[in-house]
């Protein structure tokens, strides 16, 4: 199954993107943002297989795929619907309207009726909150931007988090905040697993700092 790809923008209009890989070969998938052709770019992919087709539906981070694929699972959910609501209503809007069973939030995306937004509330209730663990960090150099963050608030026996780990401490805590967690309850553990543990990337810290809470 395909789940990333990086390459040249052959074509993008807003609705599709073909990406050539290295390898030369051309995809062509489903893609809400508009490109540059013939800049380079990266995109999360989720690969759906039907008995008579396949489809690659691409998305900027891997927050939103997973949201996607979260989505998918939900009865009456097709793909297409599923990624329209991503692309129009947002990940964390999804997520705040599954939390407050706000359904008339989600009929707002095209192709979801009422009955599809009750059965997405019903289906994702306690499954939703969990898309915070994913990074939302873009990664076409295009579309990012260097963001100066802030360092974690510390108290005075603990170590300093390292330049190369400020980051992630920052993503950590914040995807625990939004999950209910306090920052004072989650710090220790985030200095104990990145003394303990070689760590390169946000999702790492999340998974195991909340495998310890």
């Amino acid at each position: 199954m395909i789940g990333y790809l990086q390459g040249e923008v052959l074509f993008s209009d807003g609705n599709e993107l073909i990406l050539k890989t290295n390898s030369g070969v051309g995809y062509q998938m489903h893609f809400c943002d508009l490109l540059v052709e013939g800049t380079s770019a990266d995109v999360y992919v989720s690969h759906i297989v039907k008995e008579a087709s396949e489809d690659l539906f691409a998305f900027k981070n891997l927050r939103d795929k997973k949201m996607f694929e979260q989505l998918i699972t939900v009865k009456g959910v097709g793909p297409k619907s599923a990624f329209s609501l991503v692309m129009s209503l947002g990940t964390e809007t999804i997520v705040q309207a599954v939390q407050f069973d706000n359904k008339k939030s989600l009929t707002k995306a095209p192709g979801i009726g009422a009955k599809a937004a009750a059965q997405i509330c019903l289906d994702l209730g306690g499954k939703v909150q969990k898309i915070f663990m994913y990074s939302d960090q873009n990664h076409q150099g295009h579309y990012s931007s260097e963001e100066t963050r802030p360092l974690p608030l510390t108290e005075p026996s603990e170590k300093p988090a390292s330049s190369h780990n400020r980051g992630m401490v920052e993503d950590t805590v914040m995807a625990c905040k939004e999950l209910g967690f306090k920052e004072e309850s989650v710090m220790p553990l985030i200095h104990k697993i990145l003394e303990s543990n070689d760590i390169q990337k946000p999702e790492q810290l999340i998974h195991l700092v909340l495998r310890e809470v």
